[in-house]
């Protein structure tokens, strides 16, 4: 289990929302994100990935793409432990957090709005043994401040697709996007 203890709540402050800016809305997933992000699970070799726990935010967007990939997943013969919604406030997402650890999967996929995963992440990593380097998510999580609404290194290693069906990962404060067909260095 970690504890981290830069951040003593997973509740986003005013303060931070008014620094960093709200977030947009999730749009609608393309085939090409779609596609990449399964194409990123299957590249996967060791430990091969097979069972995934599915996260979504309660928009319609996110409810869409993380059914889109359900489908998905299950017609290449992998498996979905579970599905886990979670609204964009909440008290402490204890429970939505403490479901989608419980498993434990081989792998996280998570289509959602920024402010409620980044919260999200925060109790994942204060009370499960959730990794985020076995996390894999839709381009609506694609944005550079993630990893500042998440706190320090919650969110490293992290890595999804873009709406284009290029990719993107997380180390540390600093999100990187690479253009369909590169792969990152």
């Amino acid at each position: 289990m970690n504890h981290l203890t830069e951040r003593p709540s997973p509740l986003i402050s005013d303060h931070d929302l008014a620094a960093h800016g709200m977030p947009r809305d999730p749009v609608a997933h393309t085939h090409e994100e779609l596609a990449a992000l399964v194409a990123l699970l299957l590249e996967q070799r060791k430990p091969r990935i097979e069972a995934v726990s599915v996260g979504h935010s309660r928009d319609t967007a996110s409810r869409a793409a993380a059914a889109a990939f359900a489908t998905v997943w299950t017609a290449c013969g992998g498996t979905v432990l579970t599905t886990v919604d979670w609204p964009e406030t909440a008290a402490s997402w204890l429970r939505p957090a403490t479901r989608l650890a419980s498993g434990p999967p081989d792998a996280w996929v998570m289509a959602a709005a920024l402010p409620g995963f980044a919260q999200l992440a925060r109790r994942l990593r204060r009370s499960t043994d959730w990794d985020p380097a076995r996390t894999y998510a839709f381009a609506s999580l694609q944005d550079s401040r993630l990893p500042a609404f998440a706190g320090p290194d919650t969110v490293h290693g992290m890595r999804g697709a873009t709406a284009d069906g290029g990719t993107w990962d997380i180390r540390g404060r600093w999100l990187t996007a690479c253009p369909p067909g590169q792969v990152p260095s």
